[in-house]
């Protein structure tokens, strides 16, 4: 999915290019669904694809919507990110390629893995 700056800006909230399209970071506990609990599907507010089920959230206590994996396997993608004189694993959409947040191997079972999403990159489907 190939957009210019400009048209991404046209589709998207200050802050939602901030953070998919510049790789930022809200503040903890500031952004949606971070304590969110209701069922529901969790999409990528850039493109829409589906990339994580109500039923992978777990609380961390993080200030950040966590989950223990995505939607599909294909849902997301992961690349080393060396930034900030540290080396982690960001996740991205694998369909616009958003940055969406990164992810650590802290979770909880069965995966041990935490998915630690930005809110302001996803947008809401109820079941």
């Amino acid at each position: 999915m190939q957009k210019s700056e400009d048209e991404w800006k046209k589709i998207l909230t200050d802050q939602q290019f901030y953070v998919l399209r510049k790789s930022g970071t809200e503040r903890a506990f500031t952004g949606p669904y971070w304590d969110d609990h209701a069922p529901g599907t969790y999409v990528c507010a850039g493109c829409g694809q589906v990339l994580f089920k109500s039923a992978a959230k777990f609380e961390s206590g993080t200030g950040w919507p966590s989950f223990f994996e995505p939607a599909s396997a294909a849902a997301v993608e992961s690349i080393t990110d060396s930034s900030h004189g540290m080396s982690r694993t960001e996740v991205r959409c694998s369909k616009c390629k958003g940055h969406l947040g990164h992810v650590f191997d802290d979770g909880p079972r069965p995966t041990g893995l935490r998915y630690c999403i930005n809110g302001t990159a996803l947008k809401k489907a109820t079941d």
